[in-house]
């Protein structure tokens, strides 16, 4: 019998490589996960020394996560989400969101991280209205074809689709274009975009310098991650109509007519924008 590969005295499951670091265990690491190897751990480290913020920028994403999905739920009555590039799971998961408004609430979690497609079939074992498919992003082609994709698609219901700290690890900004314009022609009337992704002004300020000096450091993990601009991030949602606050920091993001708690403060280490679209 072949023996299992072993990690820090434990067994991991075939396929993931705990000798690499993973975008989504270092993401799982800035949450304050356990789902995650030395290789993770130390390449934190190094993202650490560059930009001490970047955990804040995760729980920030998490916290724009959850009140997205319960705007959608609860006052746009969106029934289907897909969670493209989910993540490991955490706390507070969209199908645990979405289905806390309404258990009814269908949803599908797309990733090809091993990691991830591990443990995300193992968290959604007893849940019938939750599915994972694992499969490349960059093809969507192959993933609009998956059955659990296509059949909540074809109902023509409005859908949900969460791109969520995924589109900027496409390296080349048309071939990210043109991903995210199938996902786009894919969804029915009155579904939702919701994106979020590292941002550079490109103005030669602090933030510009900041994420230069980050893409450096962790280019030896991340060879394809780009931060882009604020005009670029808005051309991924092609023709739908970006609702307010528009493509912003994720702390100034607000619910359409609503309104933040406070305002916060200025901090020029914000990098991660996000948005939400709707298709007429």
């Amino acid at each position: 019998m072949t023996d299992q590969p072993k990690y820090d005295g434990g067994l991991v499951a075939y396929g993931i490589d705990t000798a690499s670091p993973s975008v989504a265990r270092v993401y799982d690491y800035f949450l304050g996960g356990k789902d995650n190897y030395e290789a993770d751990r130390e390449l934190y480290r190094q993202i650490m020394k560059v930009a001490p913020e970047a955990p804040e920028w995760a729980r920030a994403n998490r916290r724009w996560l959850k009140e997205v999905i319960t705007w959608l739920a609860e006052e746009r009555g969106v029934r289907r989400f897909i969670d493209a590039g989910s993540g490991l799971p955490t706390a507070e998961n969209t199908h645990q969101i979405a289905q806390g408004v309404n258990v009814e609430s269908l949803v599908v979690y797309v990733d090809n991280d091993p990691s991830v497609v591990a443990h995300g079939r193992a968290l959604l074992l007893d849940n019938d209205r939750t599915q994972f498919v694992a499969a490349d992003l960059t093809k969507p082609d192959e993933v609009l074809a998956e059955q659990p994709i296509a059949d909540l698609l074809s109902a023509g219901e409005p859908v949900a689709l969460v791109m969520a700290l995924m589109l900027h690890h496409i390296a080349d900004y048309d071939e990210t274009l043109a991903v995210a314009r199938q996902y786009v022609e894919a969804l029915p009337p009155g579904s939702f975009l919701a994106i979020t992704h590292a941002c550079n002004p490109g103005d030669g300020g602090a933030v510009d310098e900041l994420v230069t000096e980050l893409q450096e450091k962790v280019k030896h993990a991340f060879p394809t991650l780009a931060f882009r601009s604020v005009e670029q991030i808005s051309s991924l949602f092609g023709e739908m109509e970006i609702l307010e606050p528009g493509v912003v920091r994720l702390v100034d993001w607000h619910v359409p007519g609503g309104r933040l708690d406070e305002e916060p403060e200025p901090d020029v280490r914000d990098a991660i924008y996000g948005g939400v679209a709707e298709k007429r």
